[in-house]
């Protein structure tokens, strides 16, 4: 992973650290500081599973508003990562089958499963306005990201 990322992790794990803030303005504060330290990062948020539901509810985000605050499960790139439990990196979103559109400056899209317990309970979602936006270190990033985020749930 590229050192800005490091960077980026640590300052986001030293901040992850204070526990007088609500876990839902530590998570709105991760948002965004992606959208605001990453610029390829138009739009960050994170779905959690709906409980006795097989649908993802969006909860907290930054970047434009979006129609899409239920999804189900197996609908779109989020609603695949639900029932996957894998990473889904898209470098063209108009490529995918099962995609569902957030508006037509999206270009590309990673979504990240966190696990609690070995338990998929949600996921960081990025989209990009930008073509091939992420790469393995997004990857990498996102995924140590998504481990630090399971800690505070």
């Amino acid at each position: 992973m590229e050192p800005f990322y490091l960077k980026l992790l640590e300052d986001i794990r030293l901040s992850l650290k204070q526990s007088e803030i609500p876990t839902d303005k530590k998570l709105q504060w991760i948002c965004d500081t992606l959208c605001n330290q990453l610029p390829n990062y138009d739009w960050a948020g994170f779905y959690f599973h709906q409980k006795d539901k097989d649908e993802l509810y969006l909860k907290v985000f930054c970047g434009e508003p979006t129609e899409h605050t239920h999804i189900p499960f197996g609908k779109g790139i989020c609603g695949q990562v639900a029932l996957s439990n894998e990473t889904f990196l898209v470098p063209d979103v108009s490529l995918q089958d099962n995609y569902i559109s957030c508006g037509i400056t999206v270009k590309s899209e990673i979504v990240v499963p966190i696990f609690v317990n070995g338990k998929n309970i949600g996921q960081i979602d990025i989209d990009s306005h930008t073509k091939s936006a992420f790469d393995q270190n997004d990857v990498v990033f996102l995924e140590k990201l998504a481990t630090e985020v399971a800690q505070l749930l």
